[in-house]
């Protein structure tokens, strides 16, 4: 079940293992560790974001391309998602200034962390391209939905490819001089994204094994105005969720975690809390 608390699961494909060993013997261990560290530090930041606002992402996985991160977030309003969004590459381009300001203060570091440096700039500069996978892409598709799913859908893969022919045709170029085979795979990865989508998987929810072994109770006070997404943010995995609903200063009722829970699946994430008592 989804929760603010929900930990962070990683796990290292074996190919990331196999490209950290071919980079040892290629001399580029140190640029592989610090693209590593950089895309951990991406990826993490998006999972605090959406743990900010109650959502779970909180699958990781390394890859030698980067990391993947996954989990569901459905439901999630725009401006959150945004946010979330936005939390990856804002995290690399802090990281980024700070090592300039480390060589501004200590500029005998600068030999020392200058790939670092140069990592987190290229990968927050990487990740505002509009085009799928990155969060550029999904961004651009928020921007669109007014148009309509579909329509958003058509021109954020359209940007996507043409996204790709022009990695595509950079790579072409270097080839006459020294092939950038890292431009290749992100020219296949970006045309693979452009079939992708910013959809997420719909949620499900069971108490089954908690409420066998027993839950402690979670009392929540909050606004009956507020909706049901502006709630979401209160569930715990290891508590059972009570509502407490109160309207101008006055009592109005309390929603238990079924009753909210039920609302969630149905997907009525507007809807204010108060109209699902049942004597509403």
């Amino acid at each position: 079940m989804p929760g603010a608390e929900k930990k962070l699961r990683l796990r290292i494909h074996p190919l990331f293992l196999a490209a950290g060993l071919a980079s040892a013997f290629t001399g580029d261990l140190l640029l592989f560790l610090a693209a590593a560290l950089a895309a951990l530090e991406h990826e993490c930041a998006h999972a605090f974001a959406a743990r900010r606002y109650g959502f779970a992402l909180d699958r990781l996985v390394l890859m030698p391309y980067g990391a993947v991160l996954s989990g569901d977030i459905s439901g999630i309003g725009k401006r959150q998602e945004l946010a979330v969004l936005a939390a990856g590459p804002l995290a690399n381009a802090a990281t980024a200034l700070a090592f300039v300001a480390l060589w501004w203060l200590f500029p005998e570091t600068y030999p020392y962390t200058d790939t670092a440096a140069q990592v987190s700039f290229s990968l927050f500069l990487v990740n505002l391209l509009p085009a799928y996978p990155l969060d550029g892409g999904r961004m651009l598709h928020l921007l669109l939905s007014p148009l309509g799913e579909r329509r958003a859908g058509r021109i954020c893969r359209a940007v996507t490819l043409l996204s790709a022919a022009g990695v595509l045709a950079y790579f072409v170029w270097t080839c006459f001089s020294r092939p950038a085979w890292t431009a290749l795979i992100f020219c296949v990865l970006l045309a693979a994204g452009a079939f992708g989508g910013g959809r997420y998987a719909r949620m499900t929810f069971t108490r089954d094994k908690g409420l066998a072994r027993g839950l402690e109770e979670r009392r929540v006070v909050i606004s009956a105005e507020k909706t049901v997404q502006d709630a979401f943010r209160h569930l715990r995995e290891e508590r059972y969720l009570v509502l407490v609903l109160f309207t101008g200063g006055e009592f109005l009722g309390e929603l238990t975690e079924a009753e909210y829970l039920r609302a969630v699946q149905e997907g009525r994430w507007s809807t204010p809390l108060g109209e699902l008592l049942p004597h509403f």
